[in-house]
């Protein structure tokens, strides 16, 4: 089991800085949302819904940044990182 612990890990190690990179952007994108909304709490109206329908609530600028960060790390990076190794190994 530990050699299969050491394997893991020099793969992990092995990834070139364009995995790094593309495996990073979908967590970087969900930070920024996060920081754009605690420097501008006001874009949030979850804190003041008075008088606001559902859409105006649910769709909020910073939280479509963090959700296009989930969706980028959930469904597109693992191809892309898969495709990326592919590529360097040949």
């Amino acid at each position: 089991m530990s050699t299969q612990l050491l394997s893991e890990r020099a793969a992990v190690q092995r990834r070139s800085a364009r995995t790094r990179v593309v495996s990073a952007l979908g967590p970087a994108t969900m930070l920024g949302g996060v920081v754009w909304a605690f420097l501008q709490p006001y874009r949030i109206t979850l804190l003041h819904p008075h008088g606001q329908g559902f859409w105006w609530l649910a769709i909020e600028p910073p939280l479509l940044v963090i959700l296009a960060g989930v969706v980028f790390s959930v469904l597109v990076a693992p191809g892309v990182i898969e495709d990326l190794e592919t590529a360097e190994d040949e």
